[in-house]
């Protein structure tokens, strides 16, 4: 039977065999399992549908694009990670139940070219989505911005620009255009509607695991975390935390500058501190079954960061506490034991160095002192407490630190193990007394004590170092991320200008890439761009920097580049390298990527014009090779 958007988007004809009439805005050729597939985006009157066509022996299909076409097949819908209706899917059996009732007005290929600054002067469409009303509780208000309404199980992001004061807890009506944006059911140009009317929500007391799940978009949860980093900055606060082995954010947006309202205050926690947070989890993507999604917490005010647990008790304030009180029960008995006055002084004066210089180890780790420099003054502490011994330390990387004798035959040694709060031990600390020494007490829990300094200044500079690495570094291919690449490639351009150098410029971008997203999830998409950078890396010189932009685009700066040729040879380097199909989670996929090659300072003296010219000549490199399928995979 014939459908019009309106009954396929109403679900009117789900499950049944329908006709459709619309124009190709794009087709594919895709294999899934060894079947090939046609991946058709289509323009209905009323809205756009996608179908996908199973056909082994289907020929060229590239000239379907911009045509009017019949189809045949069975109606069905994508969802999204609530199980909420986000679009249509039409699936059909063969390439012959596709009819074509006319060409496209003037081909693809014979299109004129349009400079980019005027591609937005060919933009057209007519908008008949009708306005809808939903009711709710408003769980979240960012005024100018967005808020979001919950009902029930139901959970919407309304986009508006609503300025007006609106509280929490309290039953709106909300009227706007259905849109779906990332995957997600939102309500777009709304207008609100404040009942007055309190119902406030209980936040649903969740995990960090459940809600990567995303059956929790939008709704207002509560969760538990170590609290890792706080941040203000200039338009939001920013809390990272880790539970369960998931990093994720908690984020408190300022309000908008123009409504002329202060920011809370930054709530102010211990770091390591076990920390409740309560929140809207916001997901980067809400399209289902595509795995673990990441998400982060909006935040409404400060007061939604409750401190459930403090940091361990090892800390600088607690050190001088008990320094204190040593101090106060040792001139206390010292009141009362005159004889002995000198020699209690003595031990105190001993032990007020010993805390003031472990103090200062903890302000060292707390601070940004080097691992050796610390290590150092521990071993320097345990020698001071015990008289002068010689003392080191022995990490598992094979590092040693402080005064190892030459020759420890003859002489007494104790040793303790440096511990890790989890896997194993970081290594050992070490002394060395006469044989004639007699053994004391404060040996072994000098050493003990020192182990544990050990053991916070090692972990701690391990957590600053991996927070480093993943402030430069992209977390899924371990190449430098856009930050690092372009604060390298600013300083390469300075250092080019003052010596007259040159510097090259190499995008990429991979083709092909969304098909593998699309097909296979991102789980297997992640695979594949870890095997591509992992190949173009091994391309290129220790002097040249490699790097991931986002998503599928690569980038390489070539900073001792003397003849753009140079440059261009490591292009070629890089393009031959996907000559070699990738094997992927038992599949092998073809590769292929598009690149454009900048030189400094023919094509530009500034960072964003180096990016703008090899930009232009990738689009230049990929528009030439449209005709030519980029990427194509068979099942092993």
């Amino acid at each position: 039977m014939d459908a019009t958007f309106g009954q396929l988007i109403r679900a009117e004809l789900d499950c049944r065999r329908v006709t459709v009439r619309a124009t190709v805005r794009s087709v594919n050729r895709i294999t899934a399992g060894g079947v090939k597939t046609i991946y058709l985006q289509l323009l209905m009157d009323g809205g756009n549908i996608e179908a996908s066509i199973l056909d082994a022996d289907a020929g060229d299909v590239s000239g379907l694009l911009d045509s009017e076409i019949q189809l045949t097949g069975a109606a069905a819908g994508k969802f999204d990670s609530k199980n909420q209706l986000t679009g249509i899917l039409l699936e059909v059996p063969s390439i012959r139940s596709l009819k074509i009732l006319s060409g496209p007005r003037t081909p693809p290929d014979s299109l004129p070219v349009t400079p980019m600054d005027e591609v937005l002067k060919t933009y057209d469409i007519q908008d008949r989505t009708k306005r809808v009303r939903v009711e709710g509780v408003i769980t979240y208000y960012h005024a100018g911005m967005a808020l979001v309404l919950q009902n029930g199980s139901k959970s919407m992001w309304i986009s508006t620009l609503f300025e007006k004061p609106l509280e929490t807890g309290q039953w709106a009506s909300v009227t706007g255009f259905p849109d779906v944006r990332n995957g997600t059911l939102t309500l777009t140009r709304a207008a609100i509607h404040a009942t007055g009317v309190r119902a406030p929500v209980a936040p649903s007391a969740t995990s960090s695991k459940e809600l990567a799940s995303g059956a929790h978009a939008f709704d207002l949860v509560s969760v538990e975390g170590r609290l890792l980093m706080a941040v203000r900055e200039a338009v939001q606060d920013e809390y990272v935390l880790v539970a369960d082995g998931h990093l994720f954010s908690a984020v408190y947006r300022h309000p908008e500058p123009g409504l002329n309202t202060q920011p809370d205050p930054m709530a102010q926690f211990p770091l390591g501190s076990l920390v409740r947070i309560t929140g809207i989890c916001a997901l980067d993507n809400g399209y289902k079954f595509q795995g673990p999604m990441a998400f982060e917490l909006l935040l409404r005010s400060s007061r939604d960061l409750a401190i459930v647990a403090p940091p361990s008790l090892l800390s600088v304030r607690n050190l001088v506490f008990l320094v204190g009180l040593l101090l106060f029960v040792i001139l206390t008995l010292g009141t009362r034991a005159l004889l002995i006055e000198r020699r209690v002084r003595r031990q105190v004066g001993l032990l007020a160095k010993f805390e003031q210089r472990r103090s200062r180890i903890l302000e060292q780790i707390n601070g940004s002192h080097s691992l050796t420099g610390i290590l150092e003054e521990i071993t320097r502490l345990v020698s001071f407490k015990l008289n002068g011994a010689p003392c080191w330390c022995t990490t598992a990387d094979g590092g040693r630190y402080g005064v190892s004798p030459s020759d420890l035959s003859g002489m007494r040694r104790i040793e303790s193990d440096i511990p890790a709060r989890s896997g194993a031990s970081l290594g050992s600390i070490s002394c060395a007394f006469a044989q004639a020494a007699k053994p004391a007490p404060a040996e072994t829990k000098t050493l003990a004590q020192a182990a544990e300094l050990a053991t916070l200044a090692i972990e701690t500079r391990r957590l600053y170092s991996d927070l480093t690495h993943r402030s430069e570094f992209d977390l899924l291919t371990d190449a430098h991320n856009r930050f690092s690449f372009e604060k390298r490639l600013d300083a390469t351009i300075e250092n080019c200008s003052a010596r007259a150098g040159c510097c090259g410029l190499i995008y990429i971008d991979l083709d092909g890439f969304k098909q593998i997203n699309d097909l296979y999830g991102h789980r297997v998409g992640d695979l594949y761009l870890q095997k591509v950078a992992l190949r173009m890396q091994r391309q290129i010189r220790p002097a040249d920097t490699f790097a991931r932009l986002g998503g599928d685009e690569f980038a390489v700066l070539v900073s001792t580049a003397r003849t753009e040729d140079e440059v261009r040879e490591i292009g070629r380097r890089l393009s031959d390298c996907f000559k070699e199909p990738f094997e992927v989670d038992r599949n092998i996929f073809i590769g292929a990527a598009s690149f454009g090659v900048s030189f400094y300072p023919v094509d530009g003296q500034t960072k964003d014009a180096l990016f703008n010219a090899a930009d232009s000549r990738m689009y230049v490199s990929k528009r030439a090779r449209k005709d030519h399928p980029a990427l194509q995979n068979t099942a092993m």
